[in-house]
């Protein structure tokens, strides 16, 4: 597979005065220097077997919302989500 643009990373940003939540795509190049030295969360692939199916998107989508409430705790009173994981049907 061949790339077309450049490498860029997603930034989520929740605005509690127009309470709206913003993904920004940004080039790492750019944020490369602003990411320096900065707290990171490794989420090993290999935790998940490899898949990025349905599960695995509705559990970054909650912790990236959890992660958005530590510093703006006003967003936890839309948050209905299942914190935990959801068991996968069998064979899957």
């Amino acid at each position: 597979m061949i790339a077309i643009d450049p490498l860029r990373c997603a930034v989520l940003n929740y605005d509690q005065e127009s309470q709206c939540l913003t993904v920004k795509l940004v080039e790492l190049a750019r944020l490369t220097p602003i990411l320096a030295g900065v707290f990171a969360v490794p989420i090993l692939l290999d935790d998940f077997d490899f898949r990025l199916d349905d599960e695995f998107a509705r559990r970054l989508g909650v912790a990236m919302l959890n992660a958005i409430a530590l510093g703006q705790p006003e967003i936890k009173q839309y948050m209905t989500v299942t914190q935990e994981p959801i068991e996968r049907p069998s064979g899957q």
